[in-house]
């Protein structure tokens, strides 16, 4: 008589593994599903089942309590690239008209030797959006709020084409032997700088965007810190905020030189 097959033997090893396995699955769960989601505080759950919707990527039910406002005027300019391209002569004429009451800042043809920018040049849509943003409150300032508060929209237009048909100052030429900054040309990527020319460039221009060459290195630096600190808040989707405030003083005065240029190499160009 033959003796009996033994009994198979479990593999100790393999239930070990399959139980850690299954424990660190449940953790696993556990923590990406409930407690990561609930731990966020900008994150309003109303309870487990949400926490597990919204790590899924389940879209949850519409909020029934009123959205937080901010505290302050949002610009509502929508930019597009090809916005105020173009304007006709009449458009320039009527825009030189209202362009004496700027000249006492913005100088006789544009150019400021004060705090105030130079607008000789400037992209047409750049002007516009800073006028409706003075005149709608999303960007405020002792002088130039009360005098948009009263331009119609036809004025803000007719004065963005007359300055845009100006002539403008040339791009910053630095000393011979010293490179622009690295800032202007490179950015810093690792803090989630973009270089300044890939948006402000003569080349290179994102909508809205204003030109820099020869603005006052004294303007430039105060626009920098007042997007820094929140001052100023009319940027897109806080753009400027975010880069300003990641920029070292350095940097700033850096790129604020550059910008202004040397005195020697700021040439006029022949009018249009």
């Amino acid at each position: 008589m033959s003796p009996a097959p033994a009994a198979p033997r479990r593999d100790a090893w393999l239930v070990r593994s399959v139980a850690v396995t299954a424990a660190i699955f449940v953790v696993s769960a556990v923590v990406g599903f409930i407690v990561l989601p609930l731990a966020q505080p900008d994150l309003r759950l109303a309870g487990i089942w949400d926490a597990i919707c919204s790590a899924a990527g389940v879209a949850a039910e519409p909020s029934k309590t009123t959205p937080v406002e901010p505290a302050y005027k949002l610009s509502s300019v929508v930019m597009t690239p090809d916005m105020l391209d173009s304007q006709d002569a009449q458009s320039i004429g009527r825009g030189a008209t209202l362009a004496h009451q700027c000249a006492i800042c913005h100088g006789p043809a544009g150019i400021s030797r004060a705090d105030s920018p130079t607008l000789s040049g400037q992209y047409a849509a750049a002007i516009y959006k800073q006028l409706q943003d003075f005149k709608t409150g999303a960007r405020v300032n002792a002088i130039m709020t009360p005098f948009a508060e009263h331009l119609s929209e036809q004025d803000m237009v007719d004065i963005a084409a007359y300055y845009a048909y100006l002539p403008r100052l040339p791009g910053p030429r630095p000393a011979k032997g010293r490179p622009p900054p690295r800032i202007v040309i490179n950015g810093a990527p690792m803090r989630g700088i973009a270089p300044c020319g890939s948006c402000h460039g003569d080349l290179d221009n994102k909508a809205g965007s204003p030109w820099l060459g020869g603005q006052s290195a004294v303007y430039f630096r105060d626009q920098l810190q007042a997007f820094a600190t929140g001052e100023r808040r009319n940027d897109i989707n806080q753009q400027m905020r975010n880069i300003a405030r990641q920029m070292t003083p350095a940097e700033i005065e850096a790129a604020a030189l550059y910008y202004a240029g040397e005195p020697a190499s700021v040439e006029r160009l022949p009018p249009r």
